[in-house]
């Protein structure tokens, strides 16, 4: 469940009909099409905002390029947005730097305080508000889960992205929890989300025996990714369900389109004329375990029963 943001009262259930508003979305994660922002494109509707009526949506996706951010949040100022929503911190930042005026909504942000994006979580105190997950912390859970799920792994590659911001604070928080699990990790970089790099000669190298990611791949990446480990008979756990979907052994996150259906709620909040500074950021309180049992079997694992009976779904 979500927190401190209400739903609109049903008397006041419809926006000024007037009026019509346009939200620039900024994707760096997420294609337009993906679920999470066509669930936040369905939340609007539900609230009374229909596109070619009151609304119009303006999409702008990085395409695996975040070196686009910062043309994209200007173009969406330029374009007078009354809201500017993105999907991850890296957009948030640039939203930031676009604009100190046009409200923001985090749809999701790794550590929305941490990393400098608003003041605190009661009041945040800028024209940023919205939803913030601790991804660093829940790191070292979804470490816990992939050891009970594979006891015998000891040696982990820690996929990570020195332009992820909350990515340093993960590893440290991991390296921390490691020894108590008897686990040795291995921290491997990526260029980025579009882009491995050395990262699988490097895991191969460090004989690895299970990969850990907390990096959003792009499309293009997540095959290649996926592919990889079932060849090197490596376990996965993944922070996206759906790179568990498209083969990956686990995942441990928030519902992503949750986040983005709440966001839905912060923009009419705002339309209606509340203040950013005054709408206090939410964090999810539930997680979703997901655990691929025919990726499982390809690499010759059984999963404990302790962990699947609290699996949320299992693809068999």
């Amino acid at each position: 469940m979500l927190g401190t943001v209400s739903p609109p009262l049903a008397a006041e259930a419809q926006p000024q009909a007037e009026r019509v508003w346009r939200i620039g979305v900024l994707l760096s994660l997420y294609s337009r099409d993906a679920h999470p922002p066509q669930t936040f494109r369905q939340s609007l509707r539900s609230l009374g905002y229909v596109e070619g009526q009151n609304l119009v949506v303006e999409w702008r996706y990085a395409q695996g390029r975040d070196d686009r951010l910062p043309d994209l949040a200007a173009e969406l100022v330029r374009l007078k947005a009354d809201v500017i929503v993105a999907d991850v911190t890296l957009a948030v930042r640039a939203a930031m730097q676009a604009t100190s005026t046009i409200p923001i909504v985090m749809a999701t942000s790794a550590d929305a305080v941490g990393g400098g994006l608003v003041s605190s979580l009661a009041r945040p105190g800028g024209n940023v508000t919205g939803l913030s997950v601790l991804l660093a912390e829940t790191s070292v859970k979804r470490l816990q889960l992939l050891k009970e799920a594979v006891p015998k792994v000891s040696r982990v590659a820690v996929l990570w992205d020195p332009a992820t911001p909350f990515h340093r604070a993960m590893l440290k928080e991991i390296a921390a929890a490691a020894p108590t699990l008897r686990l040795h990790t291995l921290a491997v970089a990526v260029k980025g989300r579009d882009d491995l790099g050395d990262a699988l000669s490097e895991i191969t190298r460090g004989r690895a025996d299970a990969l850990f990611v907390s990096q959003g791949m792009s499309p293009p990446a997540r095959p290649q990714l996926i592919d990889f480990a079932v060849r090197k008979r490596l376990p996965t756990m993944f922070l996206n369900k759906e790179l568990v979907s498209a083969g990956g052994l686990m995942s441990y996150s928030p519902n992503f389109s949750e986040l983005f259906q709440r966001a839905a709620v912060y923009v009419d909040k705002i339309l209606r004329g509340a203040k950013p500074a005054d709408l206090p950021v939410e964090q999810p309180t539930k997680f979703e375990l997901l655990i691929n049992l025919k990726t499982a079997k390809a690499l010759g694992l059984t999963i404990p029963p302790s962990v699947l009976g609290r699996a949320d779904q299992i693809i068999e």
